[in-house]
């Protein structure tokens, strides 16, 4: 869960582009709207793949987002713990601490070196210590990371909740780059952790859920981040092989995500174009960032635990 993921950063020129492109948001947000209507965001299943034995994993590794800690995946744990799995939720390098010592501005200071590089890396690790090739589960950031994990064959399958994109990929729609924005702005300090405020956090992750709900989500979850996290999506870490076979694939998305829009999740979906692969794409009416901690939370579970079952 990913307040701000600076999902377009390579170079000055490149923010400066996107900053114009807020000047005609609106148009660019109808005819994305457009396009996506022609093509309907429902559950898609591209042929069949061969089984192997580590497509019956029974271990499931959840992967969280900027902005979050393993905190994020207490629920979903407990829930699949119950249907005869193992999990695990490890944080990112720097998350592993309390909620207040995170906050702390000596936390933060060392925080804003962090970068997406680190992240993934810390994963491959904890993967390669696990009797089984895994099931990963990843929110936001975290759903980036589960991508790149399956890309490079450790991971059984993998499970993209409001994913980042990976590297190349952009929607022109004004949430997408007001969320974002304090996180790629160029003229901000890019070692500077950044932690968002209650209204920067509605907006980007908690827009469809009341008020209440989310000042206490607000207060339960969510840390400081590395702008340099963000920023690496533009990177050689963040590529991936769209064209080679893959693990089955399910990439979720929220209708109303402000952050990570359900078209870019789409876009994203239609990239892997290997058709012995299984991919699936299924979007959640009403739901934005926060899905996977919301009051509905347990809606998004079961159709993941569904879709395990069934690929």
């Amino acid at each position: 869960m990913n307040l701000s993921h600076g999902f377009a950063y390579t170079t000055i020129s490149r923010f400066l582009l996107m900053a114009s492109l807020t000047v005609s948001s609106t148009i660019f947000a109808e005819q994305t709207n457009n396009q996506t209507a022609t093509q309907p965001l429902t559950a898609t299943k591209v042929s069949a793949m061969k089984t192997s034995p580590s497509s019956k994993s029974k271990t499931i590794v959840f992967i969280h987002g900027m902005f979050m800690t393993p905190k994020a995946w207490d629920k979903w744990q407990t829930y699949f713990q119950e249907q005869g799995y193992t999990t695990i939720a490890p944080a990112w390098p720097l998350h592993d601490t309390s909620l207040t010592q995170q906050r702390t501005a000596a936390a933060q200071e060392t925080l804003g070196k962090l970068t997406l590089d680190e992240v993934v890396e810390s994963y491959r690790k904890v993967i390669k210590n696990l009797p089984e090739k895994p099931i990963v589960i990843g929110h936001s950031m975290g759903g980036l990371v589960a991508q790149k994990l399956l890309s490079e064959g450790l991971a059984s399958k993998a499970v993209a909740i409001d994913s980042a994109p990976p590297s190349g990929l952009i929607v022109a729609k004004w949430s997408f780059i007001k969320s974002n924005w304090p996180v790629i702005n160029p003229f901000t300090n890019a070692k500077q952790a950044y932690y968002p405020s209650l209204e920067d956090f509605r907006y980007a992750f908690a827009n469809c859920v009341p008020d209440a709900e989310s000042e206490a989500m607000y207060h339960d979850y969510i840390v400081p981040e590395s702008r340099l996290v963000g920023r690496g999506t533009s990177s050689k870490i963040a590529k991936i092989d769209f064209s080679k076979p893959h693990g089955p694939l399910l990439i979720v998305a929220g209708e109303k995500d402000h952050i990570i829009p359900a078209a870019l999740n789409l876009k994203n979906f239609n990239k892997y174009s290997d058709t012995s692969s299984v991919k699936t794409f299924k979007q959640f009416d009403g739901q934005c960032h926060a899905l996977i901690v919301d009051k509905k939370w347990n809606e998004v579970a079961s159709s993941v635990a569904t879709w395990l079952n069934s690929n």
